[in-house]
C-alpha cells in the first residue's frame, strides 16, 4: 500500500526533504514507519523515542495500522469539540491582540485575561536575532482547537481564542496570542496558563533561534544531541 510521509523542523533539515511518497507492506504501523524514513539517515536514529506519530493530523499509537492513502507526520519534540475554527489559527500575519479579544468578548464576561507571547533578544546566555516558527498548519489549528476543548471541559465558562504566527519573526515581534473570557478573572488566569503549557506539549509549531554565529532548534538540543549521537527523551514529552 502506498502512504506519504511528512517531515518537519529538525528532520525536514537532515532529511532535505519535507514529505515523500513510501510503498509499504500491507500490516505496517504508524510506529514502523520512523525506521523506513530514516533509512538514508541513520544518525537520526536516536530520535525514536521522541518522536510522535500523527496520521491523517491524529496523534496515534505506534501499533496504529496503516491504511492505503494514509498520511503519516513525524512529528519531532515541539518548545476540540465543535467549535469555530477562526478561533483556533496559525498564520503568517502579524498578530493583533484586539482582533483575537474580540472573538471571545461579550456583555456576560466580566474579565478577558489576553496572554501574548513575544520573541524576546536573548536565551539561555545567547544573543537571539530571530526565531523562525515552522509548523503543520492544518494539524496544529486542530490541536488549538483541542487545546480549546480542553479547556472548556475545565472552565465551562471560559470562551478561548488562540492565534499562533509562523515564519520569521524578529524580537519584540508576538508570536502566540491567547485570549481567555470568563464572568470570573480567576477562571480566565487559569484558563490561559493551562492553554500555553499544553500549546508546547501537543501542538505541532516548532521554533529555531538565530543567533549572530549559528542557530539551533530549541526544545531538546537535537543538534548537538544528533551530532554527538546522544538523543535523550526531552522533559515533558
Amino acid at each position: 500500500m502506498n502512504v506519504t510521509v511528512r517531515y518537519f523542523a529538525i528532520m525536514r533539515e537532515h532529511l532535505g526533504k519535507s514529505d515523500e511518497a513510501l510503498y509499504v507492506p500491507d500490516g505496517t504501523t504508524a510506529g514502523e514507519i520512523f525506521s523506513l524514513a530514516i533509512r538514508d539517515a541513520p544518525r537520526l536514529a536516536g530520535l525514536e523515542r521522541a518522536v510522535m506519530v500523527m496520521v491523517n493530523e491524529e496523534y496515534v499509537d505506534p501499533d496504529h495500522p496503516l491504511r492505503e492513502g494514509d498520511e503519516v507526520a513525524l512529528i519531532p519534540p515541539v518548545s476540540g469539540g465543535d467549535q469555530h475554527p477562526q478561533l483556533f489559527t496559525v498564520t503568517e500575519h502579524v498578530l493583533d491582540p484586539r482582533s483575537v479579544e474580540s472573538l471571545v468578548a461579550g456583555p456576560d464576561s466580566g474579565a478577558i485575561v489576553t496572554f501574548t507571547g513575544t520573541v524576546r533578544d536573548n536565551a539561555r546566555g545567547l544573543s537571539v536575532t530571530a526565531l523562525d516558527y515552522e509548523a503543520y498548519p492544518s494539524a496544529a489549528e486542530k490541536m488549538l482547537a483541542r487545546v480549546g476543548t480542553e479547556v472548556a471541559d475545565q472552565w465551562p465558562e471560559v470562551r478561548i481564542a488562540i492565534s499562533h504566527r509562523i515564519g520569521h519573526l524578529v524580537p519584540g515581534e508576538a508570536s502566540v496570542i491567547i485570549a481567555c473570557a470568563s464572568p470570573h478573572r480567576e477562571n480566565a488566569y487559569d484558563a490561559s496558563s493551562f492553554a500555553i503549557a499544553r500549546i508546547k506539549e501537543i501542538v505541532p509549531i516548532w521554533k529555531k533561534e538565530w543567533y549572530e554565529d549559528g542557530s539551533s532548534w530549541i526544545g531538546s538540543e537535537l543538534d548537538y544531541q544528533i551530532e554527538t549521537g546522544r538523543i535523550d527523551t526531552p522533559s515533558g514529552i
